[in-house]
């Protein structure tokens, strides 16, 4: 069983169709958003209760919980099979892959840009780092109750089989990649983002094709990692999305 809070994400959880025990609203509140949430829940006949602020703020471990809380199934991994059985389908695919990110909050972001940018899927660790819990489900505003996440146990390991698969791996380096606008990203590609203060690990460092690196004009050497994640998702994307908007349009 796992809680999940907050408005955004308890909306993307109802609307991902998973098994989901209750809804609990704080009594007496008057927040917005509640009313879809209401919507969907009645429609598929999941029981909603109301309980006072301290009963959810015990039942989520958190204060932001927004006056609502689901109790969910346990979070659900995919496995890397499924993911790689969808990027067969697409001219284009994109893998994240996060070596070793401990922070929920960045776990969350990243995820969340991810899904915007079109990925297939983001791989994270099994050792060493955040896993999927309530506050990474809110801090990615619901998106990974939409995005495949795969918990491997070696990441290295997972690299080689991606590049079996015809995977190109690009990994993002401040100081001894080239600039992020000198490749080509025209194929299948696994972006390799590393820990918040020590970046890709050695091991894994080796196993890339290409290092990355975005060019900046400033003192300050580095971005947080999940902003960083986010320019080189769009630079790498950029091109192809752009021709799948295009086509929509037309």
């Amino acid at each position: 069983m796992q809680v999940i809070y907050g408005v955004h994400p308890v909306a993307e959880a109802l609307r991902d169709g998973g098994k989901i025990e209750k809804i609990v609203l704080l009594k007496g509140g008057k927040q917005s958003g509640i009313r879809e949430i209401l919507e969907i829940a009645t429609r598929r006949g999941i029981p909603v209760v109301y309980r006072d602020r301290e009963y959810l703020n015990v039942t989520a471990g958190a204060r932001q919980h927004q006056g609502v809380i689901c109790i969910y199934e346990e979070y659900r991994y995919t496995s890397i099979d499924n993911v790689l059985t969808d990027c067969k389908s697409r001219e284009n695919a994109l893998i994240l892959i996060l070596d070793s990110i401990t922070d929920p909050q960045n776990l969350g972001s990243l995820i969340r840009t991810a899904l915007c940018f079109g990925a297939s899927g983001v791989i994270i660790p099994e050792n060493r780092a955040a896993s999927i819990t309530p506050a990474v489900i809110k801090a990615s505003a619901g998106a990974a109750m939409h995005l495949p996440i795969v918990m491997v146990v070696n990441i290295s390991r997972t690299i080689d089989n991606l590049k079996e698969e015809g995977f190109w791996i690009y990994g993002a380096d401040a100081t001894r990649g080239k600039s992020l606008h000198s490749h080509d990203y025209s194929t299948h590609m696994g972006l390799v983002m590393g820990s918040e203060g020590k970046g890709i690990r050695p091991l894994v460092r080796k196993k890339c094709d290409f290092l990355v690196s975005i060019p900046i004009t400033t003192i300050i050497d580095s971005l947080n990692v999940s902003v960083s994640g986010g320019i080189i998702l769009y630079e790498m994307t950029r091109n192809w999305n752009s021709l799948k908007i295009q086509e929509k349009r037309g």
